[in-house]
């Protein structure tokens, strides 16, 4: 699975705004319309659908609505369901970017989820619109549809990243260490979605950054010591070794000083549960 992953952080760096030593002022500004452009059409997408429903909607009548041509809605969207989620493309490359920009000492599933924060974000900001899509989405299967392959690209990407914290060349028999790195970023793309639900489901009313908080720290707690330790190969020494005496009144426990640290409170965690 190693060359997915860096096929990923390939595709990653070139659309991560914080690649290529930044971004000019003119390509911002560019970035600034080309959003705009699609909020504008989404909105008038939103509308439409509101009113004279998804299946009597047209390309054509939502470009007319958006005061632009055909052709301007097709250099946007690929589809009318396309256009009323006019911000997970952007969403992602922001997404991408938090994965990219973290700093090596951070736990990398405190990273991935920094990093879907950001979508949850693009939700908040504009809370009316957020619910309207919410209703829209649950009445019609094709929203419902496209809703759905967005929250895979974020998936994919979390997964990859934490995928890109194991040395799957050392791999071992026994080794659920990558198992866990993919449901571990199921668990945050899971958690961020049962926590935004509530929310829309609430009307957009709602402390949603303490809620997400809140759930995060249950997936960090489930999953967090095993993802980032880099798998120990057959034969070679554990990263600690913990004894105890006959009325286990008394544990020692002796570490290599390389153990990465996530290893060395596995083998405590689980000691203490013998």
């Amino acid at each position: 699975m190693s060359q997915p992953v860096k096929a990923t952080r390939t595709e990653r760096t070139k659309r991560s705004p914080s690649s290529g030593g930044g971004e000019s002022a003119g390509s911002r500004r560019a970035a600034a319309q080309r959003l705009s452009m699609r909020r504008k059409l989404a909105a008038a997408a939103m509308e439409l659908f509101a009113t004279q429903g998804y299946e009597a909607t047209t390309v054509d009548e939502i470009a007319a609505r958006a005061g632009v041509a055909r052709r301007t809605f097709f250099r946007h969207f690929r589809s009318k369901e396309e256009a009323i989620f006019p911000d997970h493309d952007d969403t992602l490359v922001r997404a991408a970017a938090v994965l990219d920009a973290a700093p090596p000492h951070e736990h990398p599933l405190d990273t991935v989820c920094r990093g879907i924060k950001e979508v949850m974000r693009m939700y908040a900001s504009a809370p009316t619109v957020s619910v309207e899509r919410y209703r829209l989405t649950r009445e019609v299967p094709a929203l419902r549809e496209r809703e759905i392959a967005s929250v895979a690209r974020y998936e994919r990407l979390f997964t990859s990243y934490l995928l890109g914290h194991f040395d799957e060349g050392a791999h071992h028999d026994g080794d659920d260490d990558p198992l866990l790195a993919e449901v571990a970023a199921s668990a945050v793309v899971t958690a961020h979605n049962h926590v935004l639900r509530r929310w829309l489901r609430a009307g957009g009313r709602g402390d949603v950054e303490n809620q997400l908080d809140h759930a995060f720290a249950i997936v960090r707690e489930t999953f967090g010591s095993g993802i980032g330790a880099r798998p120990v190969p057959s034969g070679s020494r554990p990263a600690a070794t913990v004894s105890a005496t006959d009325e286990d009144e008394v544990v020692v426990m002796v570490a290599r000083t390389d153990a990465p640290l996530a290893e060395v409170m596995r083998t405590i965690k689980e000691a203490l549960k013998r």
